[in-house]
């Protein structure tokens, strides 16, 4: 007896998860505006900000430094 998991795609899946539409958003604008206060929201938005930038960053150096691995590894099966 096991928990059924739909595959990513399926039309289960989308059912299960749908989309946002307007009024949602502003139910959840509401909600956030209720609990962190008006004054709170730009300092938020602006961590949020700075979260997502150190994020790619550090996504940008791990595939820079995993091209850079891949380039000496081919360079020393040449030679």
């Amino acid at each position: 007896m096991g928990v059924y998991m739909p595959n990513i795609g399926s039309p289960e899946l989308i059912l299960a998860f749908p989309t946002l539409g307007p009024t949602e958003l502003i139910i959840i604008l509401i909600i956030v505006i209720l609990i962190f206060g008006v004054n709170k929201i730009p300092q938020l938005g602006k961590g949020l900000g700075e979260g997502i930038r150190n994020f790619k960053s550090s996504i940008k150096a791990v595939s820079e430094d995993a091209e850079t691995k891949q380039e000496d590894k081919s360079k020393e099966e040449k030679q």
